[in-house]
């Protein structure tokens, strides 16, 4: 079922059970969660799945360290809650999406002898509140060990290392591949398709007006509930409910860089305890290349943040002081920028120390917000707010929640091995073969299939994303734009500018080709390519 399908599913006039407004992480898990339960579901994302805040983490399913350490300093009962629920899920993803998702080791290196018990401790207690989900445990290594496991560390002062471990995934594959999940139970889900307004009976919500901005059109859709998971624009979204409601997020803007994979060993993630003004700090191997992150600082909501030559700078200084090898600006092949719907708490002062945790509100005229949390705990958020709906507007389902049991499209039967197969049957390099593998899943034979079709190339040189995967991606997983190939369906805007900039005009003659696009609409693709690769991912 291509996107115009959905379009017409959307058009139809049915009422829906429940519609959801937003396709990040958290709407796409409720429209998944509600259409297995047995619900008949709509979703509408204005712009494309995961291209805000999802598609710009740090691409950790984590616990949340630091969350831990003010847990135990404040004896904060949220935040140790925070920390054994996203503990929990983590394990969970790791189940249900193992093509996408991945365990990591982390480094942590100690210059002080008196962090060892300090560090140490904190992630024993971080391994024990995983209990049976657990995925490694953390351990001390020697100062030659922690040099041997992390080369490119300053010598110098370095008296030991702790190794522990989380996950790491591809964040906005998983969301189109949860959206794609909720597909095959039966959800309609459109991205490009805006909310307009709402609709009104006896001054309850029963559905929402919405405008596709592929085609112009807009029309009503009608529904019993509508839930606004949109992020950080949930305040958007609820002061056109209602006028006066009072703001409930105070977003923060979190920078990332990606170095060459030099400064970052293949198999090994660093973390960074505490920076001068007492964040966490990664770097990290993704997608053969080093992600450097986070900054946490307070922002304005934009669909499209900008990183500041000011925070690229933060993070280069740190790589300076903890690396014996040299980073300068010239290394720098990628920035973007997220924003984190941290929920409003006016007695903080400092955005680093507002909760993830998540809240859900309801309106005077029936709409569900749900706001706040982070990318690991998408699916307990997704559980919370329909039983939300289901409990309190008396929506009938035969079913409780069952998405920790739901393998993710692609991950059934999967084999992490199965890169040397398709290199051996389809002539991949090694490292495309692994890359289609690990995005893919077991539908990587329709990939393939396509790429034997001419399609083979890679977009761009040095990396492992094919031609293929733009055909792909518009034919399977609702790809409208340039962009939304380059940044999602694909990491490679994420990760080497100047490449996707070379890779867009091929993309842009697939998609015409598959899409019918004239040369209107091929023009105003390459200016909004421009736009995104000059400006803000």
């Amino acid at each position: 079922m291509r996107r115009r399908d959905h379009i017409q599913k959307l058009k139809a006039g049915n009422i829906f059970d429940l519609i959801v407004i937003g396709g990040g992480a958290t709407g796409c898990g409720i429209a998944l969660d509600a259409a297995s339960r047995g619900l008949n579901v709509a979703l509408v994302e204005k712009n494309d799945f995961a291209e805000g805040t999802s598609g710009r983490s740090t691409k950790l399913l984590h616990g949340g360290v630091r969350y831990l350490e003010s847990a135990v300093k404040h004896l904060d009962r949220v935040q140790y809650h925070l920390v054994k629920d996203a503990l929990r899920e983590r394990g969970i993803l790791l189940q249900i999406a193992p093509h996408l998702s991945s365990r990591l080791p982390l480094l942590t290196p100690l210059y002080r002898w008196w962090e060892i018990p300090y560090i140490l401790a904190g992630l024993k207690l971080y391994d024990l509140l995983a209990g049976p989900m657990g995925i490694g445990g953390s351990r001390l290594l020697g100062r030659k060990e922690t040099l041997r496991r992390y080369p490119m560390l300053k010598a110098q002062g370095l008296k030991a290392g702790v190794l522990y471990y989380d996950g790491q995934f591809n964040d906005a594959r998983m969301a189109v591949s949860v959206a794609l999940t909720a597909v095959e139970f039966g959800a309609a889900m459109a991205n490009h398709v805006a909310v307009t307004g709402f609709l009104r009976e006896n001054g309850r919500t029963t559905g929402v007006l919405v405008k596709d901005s592929i085609s112009g059109d807009a029309w009503p859709i009608s529904a019993r509930v509508v839930i606004n998971a949109t992020g950080p624009f949930a305040d958007r979204i609820r002061l056109m409910d209602d006028p006066a409601a009072p703001p409930i997020l105070k977003p923060s803007e979190g920078v990332h860089l990606l170095l060459d994979k030099r400064f970052a060993p293949l198999d090994t993630g660093l973390l960074i305890p505490r920076t001068d003004d007492g964040r966490v700090l990664f770097v990290l191997p993704w997608e053969g290349h080093a992600l450097v992150g986070t900054t946490d600082d307070p922002a304005e909501v934009s669909e499209h943040p900008c990183p500041t030559q000011e925070n690229v700078n933060y993070l280069l200084q740190y790589i300076e002081r903890y690396f014996n090898i040299q980073a300068s600006e010239s290394d720098v092949k990628a920035t973007w920028a997220g924003l984190r719907p941290l929920v409003l708490d006016p007695k903080a002062v400092d955005t680093a120390k507002l909760s993830r945790d998540h809240v859900l509100r309801e309106s005077p005229s029936g709409l569900i917000s749900v706001s706040g949390g982070k990318w690991t705990t998408y699916r307990k958020m997704a559980c919370d707010a329909v039983d939300y709906a289901v409990q309190r507007l008396g929506l009938k389902t035969a079913k409780a929640c069952w998405t920790d049991r739901i393998t993710i499209v692609g991950g059934e039967n999967f084999d992490p091995d199965g890169g040397g197969k398709l290199a051996a049957e389809f002539g991949f390099s090694p490292h495309s073969a692994s890359h289609l593998n690990r995005s893919y899943g077991n539908r990587t034979s329709v990939v393939a299939r396509i790429a034997g079709e001419g399609f083979g190339v890679p977009l761009a040189e040095g990396h492992p994303y094919l031609e293929a995967e733009a055909i792909y991606a518009a034919r399977h997983e609702f790809a409208q734009h340039v962009m939304d190939v380059l940044a999602r369906r694909t990491p490679l805007a994420l990760l080497d500018t100047a490449a996707a900039r070379s890779a867009a005009p091929r993309v842009l003659d697939l998609m015409a080709g598959e899409l019918g696009w004239n040369a209107a609409r091929r023009h105003e693709e390459e200016l909004m390519v421009a736009e995104r690769l000059n400006t803000a991912i």
